[in-house]
């Protein structure tokens, strides 16, 4: 199956799942903020577990692929917020707390969170070691040495006296995006017992060469496509790989790491088929 079949199924697997994982939680407003909170957007981080466990071999990393995007959906729903990124829009719609409220935003938040957790215990994913090492995996990628660190540099930066070096940019995304999309490729290597060195050193690079986009497609992008403000960067003097390096050669740093991430998976030859149009995409997207 070529790249752009397997992400449309595997989006489709995993939000059938996440729907599975909710449908018994009943209808109160918090419930209703995490169905819309876990619905829609690319599922590129499910795929990289999805994808990585079937280059491997493993059978069934689905409540895996589940768990990490239940973990990406909650925060999202956190960063939106106006004590944090304070974004109105998101995949196109209003973000949580603009659609209910900010208590009910941050309970569905947390809510997510732990449905992260719980699904990455589930059974199917392989014997207990290998489970508990996917829980521990998730926490240090979402917590304060991963995502929670990434987000707490970049708020501080906000009021910072001077705008953060590109090194501290660097250090800055790899926690808040990196550390997220590096476990989720990690993630089959671990249900599948196999090594996860080679699959670190590519999403360690695929996750740089998506935030540099990100700060390209926040100049050059366009809402209607992005699903959410672009331009705001900029507007609030905000230090950007864009900012600092300049258009053409943040372009040209991230075709670079995209070169990287694909020369990591040599070992895997032509199995990583997949792997490597999902770099070439993170560079070729629009949103």
């Amino acid at each position: 199956m070529s790249f752009a079949a397997q992400l449309t199924a595997d989006a489709a697997a995993i939000q059938a799942r996440l729907n599975g994982a909710m449908s018994g939680m009943g209808d109160e407003p918090v419930v209703q903020a995490m169905r819309y909170a876990a619905t829609g957007g690319k599922r590129l981080r499910g795929f990289l577990v999805l994808e990585s466990a079937r280059m491997l071999g493993a059978p069934d990393a689905l409540s895996a692929a589940a768990a990490v995007e239940a973990l990406h959906a909650y925060s999202l729903v956190h960063d939106d917020m106006p004590c944090m990124d304070n974004d109105a829009l998101r995949r196109g719609l209003p973000t949580v707390h603009v659609k209910w409220d900010e208590a009910t935003a941050v309970l569905a938040g947390d809510a997510l969170q732990t449905l992260a957790f719980e699904l990455m215990t589930d059974a199917a994913l392989g014997p207990a070691d290998r489970r508990i090492a996917l829980v521990a995996g998730l926490a240090r990628a979402s917590g304060a040495e991963g995502m929670v660190l990434g987000q707490a540099l970049d708020i501080a930066a906000e009021t910072a006296a001077s705008p953060l070096t590109l090194d501290q940019i660097t250090t800055l995304q790899a926690g808040k995006t990196g550390a997220l999309i590096r476990f989720s490729a990690e993630a089959g290597a671990i249900i599948a017992g196999a090594d996860p060195a080679p699959l670190r050193t590519y999403a360690t690079a695929l996750g740089l060469a998506f935030q540099i986009w990100d700060d390209v497609l926040d100049v050059t992008g366009d809402a209607a496509k992005t699903g959410k403000a672009v331009g705001k960067d900029a507007n609030a003097g905000k230090a950007t790989f864009v900012s600092l390096l300049g258009l053409e050669a943040a372009q040209t740093r991230a075709k670079s790491l995209i070169d990287q991430a694909e020369a990591a998976l040599s070992p895997y030859g032509a199995a990583a088929g997949n792997l490597i149009d999902c770099a070439r995409f993170v560079i070729a997207r629009e949103s």
